[in-house]
């Protein structure tokens, strides 16, 4: 690659000019529901039910579907395959390519590219994605936030020469499949790895010990309270910089951040260690829950986030598995209680029955299915690796910065 950019910015031999004038700009409309005829007529229908089907290159399937009668007896048009598609409501600055003939509702913006002389739709699509941190600076409005029409009549982009657009176009799709690919191998990862729980942790499958003989034997029934003592460590010192966080969704256990004006409660609050169990009273049902980290020892909580330490007879990773089954951790809010805001009180949560092998399985179960998470974590760095790759080369290329030789 070789580098060539122009006094005032543009590259050479790139030109600087409105959308408009590169591509057909397209607006979309919403045939009358009062006529169902004007629907289920086999011409595939972006609407906001699809955004998120968006960002993701082609969009292949559409949620609804208008008819022929729909497009003739109203403004909706039907653009060809490849045109490039933009979310100007919900989901603003979301875009994709169409991989067949479709319309789009009056909530999106497209545009038909020539393919051929004067632009690329994937050179288009990918400068959009580049882009569309600027157009959700863009949006207005007090309840729905939109960009109006007029921003697009003055929209305008530089491009290279169309041989030039090509190659880039083609530089960054191989990344794209780079990027669909690892993301496929993580959904098949968690795929896999839900079935391994569904089996390991009901005991359908049974694993093999350290001698190379199965497991064998019935589990036994037991309380959570009987794995479980809660730690009640008051804090001396009630430092706001200490405090821990549970998010939702199972996304793990951080350090609060407070802001300069953030009031800091007088509560009483209570010194948590690594290796304990700790879970939101309020959220338990939402997966905040999680087992404290090593370098967030020694933090603290309030006792809306009750921390356990675990008993000798239970194994911590296995029971944090255990826990992880969407199916108990939802179940978990048939158990809240109170008036407003309902909460798992700890004296509820000890009393729920799980069933359980030995603690030697416990481990083995534990092992495998920590393994499977390790695999999943490193695909998710070597994917957010390759998102961040790619948006450093997008910058580089659809600028000009770093020419391509054609």
């Amino acid at each position: 690659m070789a580098r060539s950019l122009a006094k005032e910015g543009i590259p050479s031999g790139w030109k600087y000019d409105l959308l408009d004038k590169f591509a057909t700009r397209c607006s979309g409309h919403t045939p009358s529901k009062s006529f169902p005829e004007y629907w289920n007529g086999g011409i595939k229908w972006i609407s906001l039910a699809d955004s998120f089907r968006l960002d993701k290159g082609y969009v292949y399937e559409t949620d609804k579907e208008i008819s022929e009668a729909g497009i003739a007896n109203s403004s909706a048009e039907l653009h060809p395959a490849e045109t490039v598609v933009l979310s100007r409501d919900a989901g603003i600055g979301k875009s994709g390519v169409m991989a067949v003939p479709m319309a789009v509702s009056q909530h999106f913006i497209a545009w038909k590219c020539d393919n051929t002389e004067k632009l690329n739709s994937w050179f288009l699509y990918n400068w959009l994605q580049l882009n569309k941190a600027e157009f959700e600076r863009q949006a207005v409005g007090s309840t729905i936030k939109t960009i109006g029409l007029p921003y697009f009549k003055k929209l305008k982009i530089a491009v290279p020469p169309y041989t030039e657009q090509n190659k880039i176009a083609k530089i960054l799709i191989t990344w794209d499949k780079a990027i669909t690919t690892t993301e496929q191998l993580i959904a098949n990862s968690l795929q896999q790895k839900k079935a391994l729980m569904q089996q390991l942790l009901t005991g359908k499958k049974r694993l093999l010990d350290k001698n190379g003989v199965r497991f064998s034997g019935e589990w036994k029934v037991a309380e959570i309270g009987d794995f479980l003592k809660e730690s009640r460590i008051p804090s001396k010192t009630n430092n706001p910089s200490k405090r821990l966080t549970v998010r939702l969704n199972l996304k793990g256990i951080e350090a609060r951040e407070f802001r300069g004006t953030e009031a800091v409660e007088s509560t009483a609050h209570f010194v948590r260690s690594a290796g304990q169990f700790i879970y939101g009273k309020q959220n338990i049902h939402k997966g905040a829950f999680g087992i404290i980290p090593k370098n967030l020892d020694a933090y603290e909580t309030s006792q809306d986030l009750p921390a356990f330490d675990f008993t000798g007879s239970c194994e911590s990773s296995w029971f944090y598995h255990y826990m992880t089954q969407g199916h108990f951790f939802t179940s978990l809010e048939n158990k809240m209680s109170g008036t407003g805001s309902k909460r798992l009180n700890p004296k509820t949560f000890f009393k729920i029955k799980i069933r359980c092998p030995s603690i030697d399985e416990q481990q083995k179960i534990a092992t495998v299915l920590s393994s499977a998470d390790q695999e999943i974590s490193s695909l998710q760095h070597k994917f957010d690796a390759l998102k961040q790759e790619k948006k450093a080369l997008m910058q580089q290329l659809l600028s000009g910065k770093r020419r391509v030789l054609v």
